[in-house]
Formats: structure tokens, C-alpha cells, sequence
């Protein structure tokens, strides 16, 4: 099989693509010949040293993968072999051959390209985590979305949509006209615009009922303050740390210092009528009936057409500094994948 490695943290280019014996699936595991890989933020943090779940280095990354059952160790059913399926990696993902416990292995509904499949659990679990489950996001009202043009943000778009809420994105110029044809009614320019004040100016004041924000920094303090009463900002993520190809300690001071510590404090909160919450997948591995039935109603989205993965490009694996330096700049609309 081959596998892409972290070796070292770094720039993209320390990522490797190594040969390995195929591995044989131990006592409750599949083994699944993978046909698409879902690259996330977390993969570009892992690789700069930035991601405290990261194993100890040399690592192969890589929380998603889509293919086909080839082999299923004792325990599991042998009527798996064969079948289309998606999967949830506890990293390890980055490889063309993967052995995945049973009960993060998901049939893929019929028709579903494994392109699509590996778009799927992690972009949408979250959104559904930020969004449903955690959000509580309701037929008419308000959602602001930062990063609106990444994964995350137009599978959290898609869903809000279907809910019947009305939804405000931010993202640069380049992206509105696609988030626009996505049901986006106002969209800011992030680069230009202060979002508190637009949003202010969109809302008539009144600000909204749901911020879904992976900036952190300033920008969870701002996000706070447009929320309307009884509003939550759900937090998932600091890519504002991230500030150039490699690991920079003064960014990453600059925004950890700028985080609202003293803000959320239970007095603020309860006197606001305000409320805040964190999401982090990688966390929820222990969940597996939780995570299940989440899949399933986005899955049962998908047959209905009321969500649509987008892929904004797919790379090789050989071409795999290539897909996080696309990604780390922020040049996607969509999910970036690594094919085989």
C-alpha cells in the first residue's frame, strides 16, 4: 500500500508518500481499499505542529476515507466484503489501503461516487454537530458563517437551508457568486468589511440567532457581540493561528491572547441571554451511536437532494503538498480530496 506521512512538522513539502506492506484486519476491523481521502484544516495543523491530538511524529494523518470493503477481520460479518462504504479514521486516513474499527465503517447510500462519500463525515458532522444537534437552528432564523466557501461552511449552508433559515456568509470576494447560487442572501467581503457592522446593518441591529466561527481570536469576541438574544456562537476551530506555510509562535500568542477569556463568564452569559459552545469531531470518537444516526439523516439528506457535497478540486497522492498548500490558502470552494 502507500501512505502519505507527517515525517517532521513543516511546509507541505515535508509530506511523503512511503510504500508498506498491506495490512491484515485485526478482530473487529474492516480493511477497505480507499478510492477518495477528505483533507481538513486539522491535517495542515497537524503538519505544522499545531494540533494537540496529533500522534507523536513520524504520522500518517487523516481522519476520512470512502472505498470498498476487501477484507473484514473476526467478529465481522464477511457479507461486507465488497460493499461501497464510507469511513471515519482516527488518522491513518492518508493511505490507499486502511483497517478501520467496524463501528466507524458506513454503507454508502446507492449511487453516492466515493468523491462524494469522502466529502461527507467530517465537513457535515460538524455542520450538523454546529448547526442541529448543539445550534438548534430553526425555520426563520438567522445564521452568520464565517469561511462560508470551505467545507464546513457550505455543508452548514446546505443544511440551514433545508431548516428554512436564512443564512449570512463570509468569505472573499472571489467566492460570493458560488455561495450566492448556494442560497447565501447577504454575503460579506471579510477581507474589506467589518462583519460586526454589516451584520448589524443586514439584521436592522437586531443580530442573529446562530454564529458558526473557526477564526478565534477577535473574531469569537465580534461574533459574541452580533448575536441576538437567546443567540448561540458555536466555536470549532482557531485557523487564524495558522499565519504562513510554517509554525509561527508570535501568531500564535498573538491570537491565543486576543481570545475572549473573561467574556464568557457565567454572569455575562446569563445576563446577555446569550450562549456558547464548542465543537470538535476529533473528540467524539467515543460517541459511535451518536455520530451513526447523524450520518444517517445526512445521508437521508443526500438520497432527498436536499444536500449536495461540492468538491473543489481532487490532487494525487503524489501531489499531496500541493492539496494542503490549496487549502491552507484558502483557494477552495468545497471539500479538497487526495485519490489514489
Amino acid at each position: 500500500m502507500r501512505q502519505i506521512w507527517i515525517p517532521r512538522f513543516g511546509a507541505p513539502d515535508v509530506l511523503t508518500v512511503k510504500e508498506a506492506p498491506d495490512p491484515t484486519p485485526g478482530a473487529g476491523e474492516m480493511r477497505i481499499r480507499v478510492e477518495a481521502t477528505g483533507v481538513n484544516f486539522a491535517d495542515i495543523m497537524g503538519r505544522m505542529g499545531l494540533y494537540p491530538d496529533l500522534p507523536p511524529v513520524p504520522v500518517v494523518p487523516g481522519y476520512e476515507v470512502a472505498g470498498r470493503v476487501d477484507a473484514v477481520g473476526a467478529n465481522v460479518d464477511a457479507a461486507w466484503i465488497g460493499r461501497d462504504v464510507v469511513a471515519m479514521t482516527r488518522f491513518g486516513g492518508y493511505a490507499d489501503v486502511v483497517c478501520v474499527p467496524s463501528n466507524q465503517v458506513f454503507g454508502r447510500p446507492a449511487g453516492m461516487s466515493a468523491q462524494q462519500g469522502a466529502a461527507i463525515p467530517v465537513n457535515y458532522i460538524t455542520a450538523w454537530q454546529l448547526v442541529v444537534a448543539m445550534g438548534g437552528l430553526k425555520r426563520g432564523e438567522t445564521v452568520l458563517i464565517h469561511s462560508a466557501g470551505g467545507g464546513v461552511g457550505i455543508a452548514a449552508t446546505q443544511i440551514a437551508r433545508h431548516i428554512g433559515a436564512n443564512v449570512i456568509g463570509a468569505a472573499s470576494a472571489a467566492k460570493h457568486d458560488v455561495l450566492r447560487q448556494a442560497g447565501v442572501e447577504h454575503l460579506i467581503d471579510y477581507t474589506r468589511e467589518d462583519f460586526e457592522a454589516r451584520v448589524g446593518q443586514i439584521t436592522s441591529g437586531r443580530g442573529v440567532e446562530l454564529v458558526l466561527d473557526a477564526i478565534g481570536g477577535d473574531s469569537f469576541k465580534k461574533s459574541y457581540r452580533v448575536l441576538a438574544p437567546t443567540g448561540r456562537l458555536g466555536m470549532f476551530g482557531a485557523s487564524s493561528m495558522v499565519a504562513g506555510r510554517t509554525r509561527n509562535p508570535f501568531a500564535m500568542l498573538s491570537v491565543a491572547a486576543r481570545m475572549p477569556w473573561l467574556q464568557f463568564n457565567p454572569v455575562a452569559l446569563m445576563n446577555a441571554n446569550k450562549a456558547v459552545f464548542g465543537v470538535n469531531v476529533g473528540r467524539m470518537w467515543s460517541e459511535v451511536d451518536l455520530i451513526g444516526g447523524w450520518l444517517a439523516q445526512i445521508f437521508d439528506l443526500w438520497t432527498q437532494g436536499a444536500i449536495q457535497p461540492q468538491i473543489a478540486r481532487t490532487f494525487r497522492f503524489d501531489e499531496a503538498a500541493a492539496a494542503h498548500a490549496y487549502l491552507q490558502d484558502r483557494r477552495n470552494i468545497g471539500k479538497v480530496l487526495l485519490s489514489p
